[in-house]
């Protein structure tokens, strides 16, 4: 077995918590991937598992390496796509990671542009809350993340920025004598960027109001187009809803805000994810601009 096989196993063991789950999520027999993660703690020289009950879990070693492995991984799958997209971008791979709004509303028409022009370019992309998305270029595992701003100390580059409001919406019912602090606010998932602009809007505007939590995008919207409550959204995400009066802006203060789509790659990125930015940036009407200077978290 490989050495990247073997990490693939010690990965699989993580993220699945059982030997036979990530057996099964590698296609291949139980005492591979046992025979593999024991390969491993050879090499190493420090056990990487241990016995809990009638099965196996990390050690904190084992959970240590499993985060390098996954970095090595991605490194790996990078340095196979910048070789072969260096020989020919026009047939190489870009990896891309979004977050739930930005995957839903803003990558489509992108992607479908890029496509027609770039038809042998083959595309993967990753929605995924904003704590998962980064990690995954810090790790390598995508070429491309599409979010709001990095995190602070983020060793990445910003190569382009989309205009992004967000606004407070509800049924049309909730416009008369709407009362941020009395209204019912509906929640996206705890790890959402969203989510955590709507609890700093609460505090700083003092309120406690009622809320509930949906845990995704689009369950939220639909909750407050059936009049439960309202909610903090791009207004990108809800365009339709806004023209047809299922939903309405309400007035809040401290919104509307701005939090631009943030386009971010390593340095340097494969010639493949550079045909994309290019792309991107050679087409105004796709809403996307060169940012004041490219910015190194």
């Amino acid at each position: 077995m490989t050495t990247n096989a073997r990490l693939r196993a010690l990965v699989g063991l993580a993220d699945t918590g059982s030997v036979r789950a990530a057996a099964q999520r590698l296609v291949v027999t139980e005492s591979s991937v046992s025979s593999a993660i024991s390969a491993l703690a050879a090499e190493v020289g420090v056990p990487l598992v241990d016995r809990d009950g009638r099965g196996v879990r990390l050690t904190p070693a084992g959970a240590r390496y499993a985060e390098y492995a996954r970095r090595i991984l991605g490194l790996h799958a990078e340095a196979i796509a910048a070789a072969r997209g260096e020989a020919d971008p026009e047939h190489g791979t870009v990896r891309l990671a979004a977050v739930t709004t930005a995957g839903e509303h803003v990558l489509p028409a992108l992607l479908a542009s890029f496509r027609a022009e770039h038809p042998d370019v083959a595309l993967g992309l990753e929605v995924a809350p904003r704590d998962a998305v980064w990690p995954m270029l810090a790790r390598h595992e995508v070429d491309l993340v599409v979010a709001g701003r990095p995190p602070d100390r983020f060793d990445a580059v910003v190569r382009a920025v989309s205009p992004n409001t967000l606004v407070v919406v509800g049924p049309p019912a909730a416009a008369t004598g709407f009362d941020p602090g009395a209204a019912t606010w509906l929640l996206r998932e705890p790890e959402s960027g969203v989510r955590a602009t709507m609890e700093a809007l609460w505090s700083s505007l003092d309120l406690d109001p009622p809320r509930m939590t949906l845990g995704s995008h689009g369950a939220v919207v639909a909750a407050a187009m059936a009049g439960l409550g309202v909610t903090l959204v791009s207004r990108q995400a809800v365009e339709a809803a806004l023209a047809a009066g299922t939903l309405v802006e309400l007035p809040t203060p401290g919104t509307p805000l701005q939090r631009p789509w943030h386009a971010v790659t390593h340095s340097p990125a494969t010639a493949s994810t550079e045909l994309l930015i290019a792309h991107l940036l050679a087409h105004p009407e796709l809403g996307w601009r060169r940012p004041p200077s490219a910015t190194r978290r």
